[in-house]
């Protein structure tokens, strides 16, 4: 079966030869879409199989699936989520004040729970922190506070791009960029040549802003796309900016974090697909433990994996941060919807037999996921929007 990787250098020498149209044009079209449509029938039941697999496995999720299928039923659930959607876009007044309050006791539930913001450093070092989307900064100020004389590098959406207010204060020992983390591509891997000249944002994309051998103790990778920011993005990738900021976030992350360090990466919907395939990458290199808050955010599918002792120069996570550079290249410059579909669509691809792999790795998912689930159900249970009806 087709990897990732051997469907992206096929994708790349196939864009590369381009050769002229020929009689056969409408039937090489035709083949390629049916590659997509098998790719992406795999993916399909490859997720199928994994919600059935908790189903049937795991009580937890199985409550969590009856308490949100009626939530989905209620439209006071709807207005509900509307409604927070609308006050995060706002990011103004009182939302703010009570966001950063939110977030300042998520963050001080994180470390009394994981002791994920704790650096273990010689006391002749001086620990150091990576906070890719920094803004509004509360995860940072705490990683800061907890570690006293830490020095910080933060990046960060401007305001005027839709980028929230920074609420952390800049130093000599905290420094915070204002750009767009997914436009760094020469720290991706990309060199200006390789910038397609059409490419609507072809003179946006950025030079390196790490040094070779730059790392942290620290990598914090929390950041969620931004409805405030679409009017300056490309419309042909809109549907893409959720996994083009992941993979920035996962691959810059992973390359510039010392051998030993420790990641905090939010995820979404546990029982994905893409989730745990990412989480058994994780599990190959570092000590993993997933935290949901209860403070916080405890009604959606959101949560957080912290991967310590996380060994980045081991072969497997170099070959993670590269083919998350190769799927962000794909997903940023390839403008045809079908191409990006089928290299998409070949995630997991590499694992021959699906059932064999959940039989091998779904207890230890179900294992580390039981109590975020659960926090969910609880919170589903008690929302509003459920005592209402």
């Amino acid at each position: 079966m087709e990897t990732v990787t051997e469907a992206l250098i096929e994708l790349k020498l196939n864009k590369e030869a381009q050769p002229p149209p020929t009689a056969n044009a409408a039937a090489d079209d035709a083949t390629l879409q049916q590659d997509t449509a098998a790719a992406e029938d795999t993916y399909e039941r490859n997720k199928k199989k994994v919600t059935t697999y908790f189903l049937e496995n795991d009580a937890g999720f199985r409550r969590l699936c009856e308490v949100r299928d009626k939530g989905w039923k209620s439209k006071d659930a709807d207005r509900f989520f509307k409604n927070q959607r609308h006050q995060a876009d706002q990011g103004r007044g009182v939302t703010v004040g009570y966001m950063h309050k939110m977030m300042q006791m998520i963050a001080k539930e994180m470390q009394g729970k994981t002791r994920a913001f704790s650096i273990k450093t010689p006391a002749t070092e001086t620990p150091t922190i990576l906070d890719l989307c920094a803004a509004p900064g509360l995860f940072l100020e705490h990683a800061i506070k907890v570690n006293r004389g830490a020095s910080a590098l933060g990046f960060t959406l401007p305001y005027h791009h839709g980028g929230y207010t920074l609420s952390v204060k800049r130093g000599a020992r905290i420094n915070i960029k204002f750009l767009d983390i997914t436009m760094l591509a020469e720290d991706m891997g990309v060199t200006d040549q390789e910038i397609p000249p059409e490419n609507p944002h072809a003179q946006d994309f950025r030079p390196a802003e790490f040094h070779a051998g730059q790392v942290f103790d620290l990598v914090l990778c929390d950041g969620q796309v931004l409805r405030n920011h679409q009017p300056h993005r490309a419309a042909y990738r809109e549907g893409r900016e959720a996994s083009r900021l992941l993979l920035t976030q996962l691959a810059l992350g992973l390359d510039h974090l010392r051998p030993g360090g420790t990641m905090v990466v939010l995820l979404h919907r546990l029982e994905s697909w893409d989730t745990v395939l990412l989480l058994r990458t994780f599990t190959k290199i570092s000590s993993v433990e997933l935290f949901k808050p209860r403070s916080g955010h405890a009604v959606k599918s959101s949560f957080y994996m912290i991967a310590k002792d996380v060994q980045s120069k081991q072969p497997e996570a170099v070959a993670a941060v590269e083919q998350w550079k190769e799927i962000w290249r794909t997903a940023t410059f390839e403008t045809d919807e079908q191409r990006w579909r089928e290299v998409r669509r070949h995630v997991g691809a590499d694992i021959p037999d699906v059932d064999a792999f959940l039989r091998e790795f779904g207890p230890e998912v179900a294992r580390m996921g039981r109590e975020v689930w659960d926090i969910q159900a609880d919170a589903l249970e008690r929302a509003p929007f459920m005592r209402k009806g």
